[in-house]
């Protein structure tokens, strides 16, 4: 088993991680930013996204087609994300590679154009994004179920934002708006595959180690309201999310917590496949997950069905709920263990999954941690933490999406009542 990788910490704060992997012959950069949309205001919504977006319009010396192109000639791919608690920007390189990697993402991250004219064209580019996301079903259940969640608060705003609050945004408020997101006091450096860690650490103290420090700021605490958000469309199948309270991602209760969800809702066995769609017959698509982040989580379920059937998918989901919170079963617990672990050891796999894992680990938990950890971790899960939860679940507040036929508008109202029944 590999050692773990040592973090180095940069005069300005940046940190950097190398997991070397002997036998590869391409390598994976993560250059991540700990902030992303939670850190926006109302009136700023959506410009973490616009921001990653017209980086890649041109920085340093490159226009917006000299940066993919300088990558992509040497066998390179270059991609970018933007969440409510992380932006990153990744690399995937042939053996070699790392120089021009760090040094087209630390102009992406330090030095971007940001010009005004393809500011204008971007935000019409996402614009259509926006409308793209609205237009389909089931992602757009999830930013109702998620605005109903966490009302008023930036961790229940889109991503992508409005039209009317990216229209403000000018070079001058993004380039600020970048110094704060991108701070070094949050970067972290992760690299892994064929890669030399003193090399790394000379590409991103060349690349990144004259990042202004700024002060250090933390987004505004979230919290669970519940609610209940309906959009009656002319639709084939009504669209149901479900979401309850969770644990943060530092919770002791954080793996108990993801264990209950696979077992609720994690594969073909879960008790919601096995009883909503091969009992009961009330749906295609259904599963569970739960989702964690510093401060707070949720544990959700999404399905699709017949707008008929969506009263008694609600009873029905909420009833498996209750049961699993209240009699968790030995080989439901021993399957999600399995289940958890194999995805954890089978994400090591991927350079890209290793590296990007292991920056956001580092700005979770401040080390690198070791994949025998999680799973010793899973293991020493017992039944009565599973049932424990139920403190944290079972609160009486709900938040509650659909999105389709009227007739599916009820569900909301029948899934609060069967979980508490």
């Amino acid at each position: 088993m590999s050692s773990v990788p040592k973090t180095h910490t940069l005069a300005n704060g940046v940190r950097v991680v190398c997991d070397p992997a002997p036998g590869y012959g391409t390598l994976a950069l993560s250059v991540v930013a700990g902030r992303g949309s939670r850190e926006e205001d109302p009136s700023r919504n959506g410009w973490s996204h616009l921001l990653e977006h017209m980086v890649f319009k041109g920085a340093g010396a490159r226009s917006a087609r000299e940066l993919v192109e300088v990558i992509e000639s040497e066998g390179g791919q270059l991609n970018a994300a933007t969440g409510h608690e992380r932006t990153s920007f990744q690399v995937r390189a042939l053996e070699g590679g790392a120089p021009l990697a760090m040094e087209i993402v630390s102009d992406l991250l330090l030095h971007p154009t940001l010009d005004a004219d393809d500011l204008a064209r971007e935000k019409q580019v996402i614009g259509q994004e926006i409308a793209e996301a609205a237009d389909t079903p089931d992602d757009q259940v999830f930013e109702l179920a998620q605005s109903a969640a966490f009302a008023d608060q930036p961790l229940g705003r889109s991503i992508l934002g409005k039209p009317e609050t990216l229209a403000p945004a000018d070079p001058v408020a993004l380039d600020a708006w970048r110094a704060r997101l991108y701070a070094p006091d949050r970067i972290v450096v992760s690299a892994a595959g064929a890669i030399d860690e003193d090399e790394l650490l000379k590409l991103a103290e060349a690349g990144l180690g004259g990042a202004s420090t700024l002060p250090p700021s933390s987004p505004p605490g979230a919290a669970f309201t519940g609610g209940v958000a309906t959009e009656t469309r002319r639709l084939e199948q009504a669209h149901l999310v479900f979401l309850l309270p969770g644990v943060a991602v530092l919770d002791p209760a954080y793996w108990a917590f993801r264990l209950f969800a696979e077992a609720l809702g994690g594969g073909m066995s879960s008790r919601l496949f096995q009883e909503v769609r091969e009992r009961l017959g009330l749906a295609y698509a259904i599963d569970a997950y739960a989702e964690a982040w510093t401060d707070v989580g949720v544990l959700g379920v999404y399905a699709g069905c017949a707008a008929g059937d969506a009263d008694a998918l609600a009873e029905a989901a909420a009833g498996q709920i209750r049961d699993l919170l209240r009699n968790p079963l030995p080989q439901e617990l021993d399957r999600a263990k399995a289940q958890l672990k194999a995805s954890l050891y089978m994400s090591r796999e991927s350079l890209a999954s290793r590296a990007e894992q292991t920056a956001a680990q580092i700005l979770v938990f401040g080390r690198p941690v070791p994949t025998v950890e999680f799973a010793e971790a899973i293991d020493g899960v017992t039944l009565e933490d599973i049932a424990a939860l139920e403190r944290v679940v079972m609160t009486g507040r709900v938040a509650t999406s659909v999105l389709g036929p009227r007739a599916a508008a009820r569900a909301p109202e029948r899934f609060g009542a069967a979980l508490v029944a």
